[in-house]
């Protein structure tokens, strides 16, 4: 295989995997109902956040929102956890239809407009997600949130250098927050700097706030750089057998997709594979 094309098989993989978590992490604390959770009136409540769900409550939880939004499709709480179960569950399309619904009922709602923006990227629309969060953000009361969203966008559409602005003015507003850190971090490998990517993760990591999606995002960008042993070490931290030899699967499979695995073994220098 070239050199070339060797690149840009990494560069997909990069773009369906470690952007995806980035994206992930971004959008995930926009949610207007705190970790995803519902809270409100008749409609369902769960215990814990969906992004820790296995397959089975996903789908149960899926169902529950989704009579919620059927019985008040106009109802905010109910229409955003609905997509964000949606969103989960891999069913990007519908989770945007169900937004664009709450949207038109809540035209000047921000919490509203974030979601909106959230699911829009999720489905691809990353230069319509960018307009959206921007119309909800306040100038004089601007959201940390929403501006490490917009980096994870912009780094969606390859703007690394307006997304590493984005993620640093975030920063700013909240010092030290393991998901801008841990996005920071993720941009650079977009780029093929697993040097400078590494550094950021490492400090995401040790922060109080840190979770285990930032703890992946570590993990893989130890493995990309062929230790292997170190990578599933941090992969199997603070998760249960069966959640880690599903992480270390993953970490394994998506690193196989361009034999990367093996040639890292062998000593080789990912940055020579992913640079442009």
């Amino acid at each position: 295989m070239s050199a070339r094309s060797t690149t840009s098989l990494l560069r997909t993989f990069l773009f369906r995997g470690a952007s995806a978590a980035l994206l992930a992490l971004a959008l995930a604390s926009c949610s207007t109902t705190g970790k995803d959770r519902i809270t409100t009136g008749s409609i369902p409540t769960t215990s814990k956040s969906l992004d820790t769900m296995n397959s089975t409550d996903l789908a149960q939880a899926t169902a529950a929102y989704g009579k919620a939004y059927d019985a008040n499709p106009k109802d905010r709480d109910a229409g955003v956890n609905y997509a964000n179960a949606l969103r989960m569950s891999g069913r990007n399309d519908q989770a945007l239809a169900v937004m664009q619904q709450v949207a038109i009922a809540n035209p000047s709602d921000r919490g509203v407009l974030a979601a909106y923006g959230k699911a829009q990227a999720a489905a691809g629309q990353l230069d319509e997600a960018l307009s959206t969060i921007d119309r909800a953000q306040l100038p004089d009361r601007p959201d940390w949130r929403l501006v490490s969203a917009q980096g994870a966008i912009l780094d969606q559409l390859g703007r690394a250098t307006d997304a590493r602005a984005k993620y640093r003015d975030a920063l700013v507003l909240a010092p030290n927050e393991p998901t801008i850190l841990s996005n920071l971090g993720m941009s650079y490998v977009l780029t093929g700097d697993l040097k400078n990517a590494e550094s950021y993760l490492r400090t995401a990591v040790a922060q109080p706030g840190a979770d285990s999606r930032v703890r992946q995002n570590l993990a893989l960008v130890v493995g990309l750089q062929g230790r292997f042993a170190e990578a599933e070490q941090i992969a199997r931290q603070e998760l249960t057998p069966q959640q880690a030899n599903a992480n270390v699967a993953y970490l394994r499979g998506m690193l196989a997709q361009q034999n990367s695995w093996q040639k890292l073994a062998a000593g080789n220098d990912t940055r020579k594979v992913v640079q442009q």
